[in-house]
This record gives structure tokens, C-alpha cells and sequence, in this order.
């Protein structure tokens, strides 16, 4: 079963992500306009018609979506078949947090790794 594609984002927590946001924007060029997220767009060299993108987003230092995770960061990556390799991966001993959630642009589930690493596993939409 073919698992991780790839990097679809990091996330961090800031104390004042609109500041951090416009830090980055200023000091190296990343234009998050009035977001908390900038998407970098690439092209898979293997599959040209399917066009890739990389979060990077911040979220408030109080944020509950890295939960159960006390971390400052959230890595995604990009997946295939996610219920399937949820299912895998539950199979294996891996902790699963939360059920599969699925939104108009893919399908996100969660685990923890052994250090208490939230980790997002997104299924784009093809």
C-alpha cells in the first residue's frame, strides 16, 4: 500500500500569528495577504497534470487542533487511500486521533507518533 506522497504543510503556533504572518511576509517575501496560510504550488514531476501545494500556516499559541499533542507544530502529509491506511496504521499499534474527516478539498485523519507528535494525514482531491 503505497503511504505518504509528500509534505502538504507545517503548521506552528504563534502567540500573535497575524504579527508572525506579516514578519515573514516582510522579511522573506511570503505573501499570506490577509490569511494565516500561504499555499506553495508545485508540479509532481512523475504526475504534471496534477498540480501539488504545501501549507504554511500558523495558528493561535491557545489552539486545540494540535491536541493531544502539547507541541508548537503540526507536520501534514499528503496521503493516498487515508481510510485505508488509518485502518493500517490502527492495525499496527499506531494511535489514532479522531475519525476521518472528509471537506470539498480532501480527506484529513490524525495520528500520534511515539513522542507525542500530532500528526495530519491529508487525502487530497484529485
Amino acid at each position: 500500500m503505497e503511504r505518504v506522497t509528500g509534505l502538504g504543510g507545517i503548521f506552528f503556533k504563534a502567540r500573535d500569528p497575524k504579527a508572525l504572518a506579516a514578519w515573514y511576509q516582510t522579511h522573506l517575501g511570503i505573501d499570506f495577504g490577509d490569511q494565516l496560510y500561504v499555499s506553495f504550488k508545485w508540479i509532481n514531476p512523475h504526475h504534471p497534470t496534477e498540480p501539488g501545494q504545501t501549507a504554511f500556516s500558523f495558528f493561535k499559541n491557545d489552539t486545540k487542533y494540535f491536541q493531544p499533542s502539547d507541541k508548537d507544530f503540526m507536520i501534514n502529509f499528503r496521503v493516498k487511500n487515508l481510510k485505508e491506511l488509518v485502518a493500517a496504521l490502527q492495525k499496527e499499534g499506531v494511535t489514532v486521533v479522531g475519525d476521518v474527516q472528509e471537506f470539498d478539498y480532501g480527506k484529513f485523519g490524525w495520528i500520534m507518533d511515539p513522542e507525542g507528535n500530532k500528526i495530519e494525514l491529508w487525502e487530497p482531491v484529485d
